[in-house]
């Protein structure tokens, strides 16, 4: 995702969600996309069903998004992906928790034991891979696309890699076609709806964006009340017209290309949709191996449009996500390591329009 900028460029790569033929987003081509089912990285050595795991309710959670992310200039970053999974029971998401995500790294070098050392072909291959099972012979839940291992009881045709997820598909579909000759490759209602993520360089006008400014008079003005003291009104006042100057600076940066689903700039700095809720040093842990987590990239609220998951009632949703990784992005050979996710909500009396 690194290229050389022009003047207008800030360094920052946009992500924009497209549709795409089935084949493109197989793991052959090393995709970045949203929904559907993952397409691993390594083929081995795949997240359990507990690392998958809401903490909260307990259940699998569903695959979101993938950013394919190589490292330039390290041997062991020549292919690497980003994964993120996200609980999809709307209760558990609750304002600046971001106990309901999971992110995982992936990395091989260009020699491995799953990919060709040559890049891969711009047409379609003959070949059809595999929705249920990987190269390394892991079986795949039909459902998630996950780890699966548990078979259908009474065809042994397919996997799952839950009971809720085998009771899912028995409702869907499962339930007319067991026993049957072949079962048919549908999309499961629990995965989110899949696109490509294509990319382009953000580019923005010349433009002082401090330059929004805000009275601290007004604020103190839109917030009288007679029963309130005078320091209060201030501290009130200084804390609308800092918020309002994130809000008014997110929504600026963001207005030309208003589509824009995800920000990467690995080793900058987030653009934030709130002065609340921004993680300080020692919020962020540091890796496993010793190193600090940096920014990589963030999630936009946009993508939520795109994943129709809006409701009257409780729902999906957050303001902003924010990926940090290691800064070494540290070798485990062909597991998946987990990173961490912030999650930002926008404030409540100031959400955006």
């Amino acid at each position: 995702m690194e290229a050389a900028k022009s003047d207008k460029e800030t360094g920052v790569v946009l992500g924009f969600v497209e549709e795409a033929d089935a084949w493109q987003l197989c793991s052959s081509q090393f995709p970045s996309k949203v929904g559907g089912r993952p397409a691993w990285l390594s083929q081995s050595d795949l997240p359990t069903l507990s690392d998958l795991t809401c903490v909260k309710c307990q259940l699998p959670t569903a695959f979101l998004l993938q950013v394919y992310a190589p490292v330039v200039g390290h041997e062991t970053t020549f292919h690497r992906t980003l994964f993120i999974f996200c609980c999809k029971t709307p209760t558990c998401h609750t304002r600046n928790d971001c106990q309901c995500f999971k992110v995982f790294r992936s990395q091989l070098s260009r020699k491995n034991d799953f990919y060709s050392h040559d890049p891969p072909p711009d047409e379609k291959p003959k070949e059809k891979s595999s929705d249920t099972e990987l190269k390394s012979g892991i079986k795949l839940c039909r459902v998630c696309g996950c780890p699966g291992q548990k078979a259908c009881s009474r065809c042994h045709a397919v996997t799952y890699c839950s009971k809720e997820h085998q009771t899912i598909d028995w409702k869907h579909i499962h339930k007319k076609e067991c026993c049957k000759q072949s079962a048919s490759m549908c999309i499961s209602p629990f995965l989110f709806p899949e696109f490509e993520l294509v990319t382009e360089p953000e580019e923005i006008e010349e433009k002082n964006d401090c330059s929004i400014t805000f009275d601290l008079e007004d604020g103190a003005k839109n917030s009288t009340n007679s029963d309130l003291h005078e320091n209060e009104l201030e501290d009130m006042a200084l804390h609308e017209t800092q918020d309002s100057k994130v809000v008014q600076r997110f929504k600026w940066r963001i207005s030309a290309e208003p589509h824009q689903v995800l920000r990467y700039d690995r080793g900058g700095s987030p653009l934030w949709v709130s002065s609340e809720h921004e993680p300080l040093e020692e919020n962020i842990p540091r890796c496993p191996c010793g190193a600090k987590r940096i920014f990589e990239f963030q999630v936009m609220p946009q993508l939520l449009i795109n994943l129709k998951v809006d409701s009257t009632e409780a729902s999906i949703d957050w303001g902003t996500l924010v990926v940090y990784t290691c800064a070494d992005s540290c070798d485990h050979g062909n597991k998946y390591v987990p990173e961490f996710i912030w999650k930002q909500d926008f404030s409540m009396d100031l959400q955006p329009v």
